[in-house]
């Protein structure tokens, strides 16, 4: 396997598992968060911020992956 190879396979594990992360993270926070909900209205808003809170896990490890391809020369470079 080339170098360029092994550049692919690491900008996939940075995204991958953020993901991953992001999910399990966002289905204990949207269990919990639909119980508070039910027992207080009232807290949606915080509830639905705090929901929104993993994505940036995502968003990062997306950023993360373009690092490794531009720098890495994984784009033919």
């Amino acid at each position: 396997m080339d170098a360029t190879g092994l550049i692919a396979i690491g900008a996939g594990l940075a995204v991958g598992l953020a993901a991953i992360g992001t999910g399990l993270a966002q289905g204990r926070i949207g269990s919990a968060g639909a119980g508070a909900i039910a027992e207080k209205p009232e807290m949606l808003g915080p509830i639905i911020l705090l929901i929104a809170i993993p994505e940036t896990m995502v968003i990062l490890g997306f950023a993360v992956a373009a690092m490794v391809l531009l720098m890495g020369g994984g784009f033919g470079g």
